[in-house]
């Protein structure tokens, strides 16, 4: 079997630290050791890999994944119709927020997604009033109705099958 290519900007063994990675974070004194260990590389070397990969943007974060309702939180997924003149103004102004996970670009009507996360529904309802008085749009509302698990997984390091 021939291997898959990598992804641009990495190497097999950053393939293999990205893999290793989605099954989960060691909870321990020094979980990057750990994973050195398991991959056969010093500590230093997995932490500058990281660092190399969050600053190239291959990794554009590196964290827990939760259920903010869990932990007494709030979310929202919203959209704006922007006119395509001020998007990046309308992006700033967005972006501001703290409450603002991600923000993206979509071709679509809608064409700003983004994601409100808050220690309340209530702060989460603000920051929406916030955004339309602030842009002059009107914020679409997409309330979570059911919860999905789907475990995404691009591995960079295995062979085809």
């Amino acid at each position: 079997m021939k291997p898959r290519p990598l992804p641009a900007g990495i190497d097999r063994v950053d393939a293999a630290l990205i893999d290793h990675l989605h099954d989960g974070f060691p909870l321990c004194d020094r979980p990057f050791a750990r994973i050195g260990e398991a991959l056969g590389l010093g500590e230093d070397e997995v932490l500058e890999r990281l660092r190399a990969l969050l600053a190239s943007g291959v990794l554009t974060r590196l964290g827990p994944l939760y259920q903010i309702e869990r932990a007494g939180g709030a979310y929202l997924l919203a959209a704006l119709e922007v006119p395509p003149a001020r998007f990046d103004a309308v992006a700033a102004q967005v972006n501001a927020h703290l409450e603002v996970a991600h923000n993206y670009r979509r071709e679509h009507r809608l064409n700003m997604w983004f994601v409100l996360a808050a220690d309340a529904q209530a702060t989460v309802d603000a920051c929406v009033r916030a955004i339309e008085a602030e842009t002059g749009l009107a914020v679409h509302a997409f309330p979570k109705q059911r919860e999905y698990h789907v475990e995404l997984r691009l591995p960079a390091n295995r062979e085809s099958t």
